[in-house]
């Protein structure tokens, strides 16, 4: 079938609405063929006391459109058709929400899940590489995010195409590599019996290390935001905030590495989220490499590894779009599809 032919009968019944929803923002588009996004709005989600508000929101500037397709990635894990944000004090019923919505379909899915799927379609320019390694074709793809938690999850490659774990990894618990490390650590204790990696290695997990090593470090430092913290490191080159911030990204690599050594994710391992994007060219001088590949006997194994950083806006947009694909059975289906190479050095045919 030619592509032209295909895009018309994907997209026959009009655009589909695509949405990443975390737990401080939410992105939303319409798709209209396939990899075209338009009418892209960021609203937050503190503005909103349900996600019907929140969507009702997006779709006001659309009044005139008739939907009958929309695929939602909320950060939570989606088992069943009951949705409670881990982050956000959101509870729906998908199936309520497509009824108060209109929509034929409904699809929600993890936003890793969604970021994951999406990963064998990035090129390049899509992509900081911080380090050294190559990609092995058709490899397990590891990716990981913190923003206002830790996302985690996988692209699996299969005989007739791939799949993507729906991972809550970064609710593992945190394992701390150094005596800085320790001290955070039994900073957090002090309030949690339980600290997960997300705890720490997230927005909210940025402003706990800063109190830890102030306390650590004997210093009477106002309580910092994690945009301040950034902001001190990144543009005012304050001391302080620069190990705050180093020793975030010591945590990340050694997390990192962790889910590249369960995965065996010789495709490499992408970060996305919120907060390392916005660090820029800073993070590829940071800790994080270093620490990635400090594993004793197994430095050379994760030294091959390759690590990027995820810089295409709303990457997440690709994902839950071939996911919802997928579901209704047109342009993206599994069957009959080789296992696509993952990694920027391969073929983008996705």
């Amino acid at each position: 079938m030619k592509p032209e032919a295909r895009h018309s009968r994907a997209f026959a019944d009009g655009a589909r609405l695509v949405a990443d929803i975390g737990a401080t923002n939410a992105r939303f588009a319409l798709q209209t063929a396939e990899k075209v996004f338009r009418s892209v709005r960021v609203l937050a989600c503190q503005d909103f006391d349900g996600i019907v508000p929140l969507l009702q929101c997006y779709l006001a500037d659309h009044a005139g459109l008739t939907l009958a397709h929309a695929a939602l990635a909320v950060a939570n894990p989606v088992s069943g058709d009951r949705v409670r944000l881990t982050n956000r004090d959101w509870e729906f019923s998908i199936e309520g929400v497509r009824r108060e919505l209109g929509l034929q379909t409904l699809l929600v899915v993890n936003d890793f899940t969604a970021l994951a799927m999406a990963l064998p379609g990035l090129k390049r320019a899509d992509l900081m590489q911080v380090g050294g390694g190559a990609p092995i074709t058709n490899g397990v793809t590891g990716v990981l995010g913190p923003g206002s938690g830790l996302g985690v999850s996988a692209v699996i490659p299969t005989s007739d195409g791939f799949v993507a774990l729906a991972s809550e990894g970064g609710h593992a618990s945190f394992a701390p590599a150094d005596e800085r490390e320790c001290a955070v650590l039994r900073y957090a204790w002090q309030r949690w019996p339980h600290v997960s990696a997300e705890r720490l290695i997230s927005g909210p997990g940025l402003e706990i290390i800063g109190r830890a090593l102030a306390l650590r470090n004997g210093l009477t430092v106002r309580d910092l935001t994690a945009q301040q913290i950034m902001a001190g490191a990144l543009n005012d080159q304050n001391a302080f905030c620069l190990e705050v911030l180093e020793c975030f990204c010591a945590m990340l690599g050694g997390v990192s590495a962790n889910l590249a050594l369960t995965l065996g994710a010789l495709g490499g391992i992408y970060i996305g989220g919120g907060i390392v994007p916005r660090m820029g060219p800073w993070f590829a001088t940071s800790p994080f490499r270093a620490r990635f590949e400090a594993k004793g006997r197994f430095s050379s194994y994760l030294s091959a590894i390759p690590t990027y950083v995820i810089t295409a806006p709303n990457p997440a947009f690709y994902g839950v779009a071939r996911l919802l694909a997928e579901h209704l059975g047109a342009g993206g289906t599994r069957r009959g599809r080789r296992a696509p190479p993952t990694g920027p050095d391969a073929k983008n045919d996705a």
